[in-house]
């Protein structure tokens, strides 16, 4: 696995919800992201239900982005990550995974 930001895939930081993921499944690449509101027709809630074919790659949302800073919140949202890697085949097409 590896993580890469915006600037690394050639994204302003203030894109649209709808061209990150646009994006992310152009370059093959999972989208994390922390729970993000559905307001607006570029929303990523919005986005993914017009898009999302059986072979999207899902949207992974840290579910509590606000205990990050909890040591084992963290271990539980990175154990789930990797088991999301380990067998991402089984996730196509599902939209969205809240972890942990």
């Amino acid at each position: 696995m590896q993580v890469v930001t915006f600037v690394q895939v050639g994204l302003p930081v203030d894109s649209s919800d709808r061209v990150v993921w646009r994006t992310a499944q152009a370059q093959g690449m999972v989208l994390l992201t922390h729970n993000r509101n559905m307001k607006g027709e570029d929303s990523l809630e919005q986005t993914i239900r017009e898009n999302n074919t059986p072979t999207s790659l899902p949207v992974v949302t840290i579910g509590r982005i606000d205990r990050i800073r909890e040591r084992l919140y963290r271990e539980r949202c990175a154990i789930r990550l990797v088991e999301i890697g380990m067998e991402i085949e089984n996730y196509l097409g599902v939209g969205r995974i809240f972890i942990p």
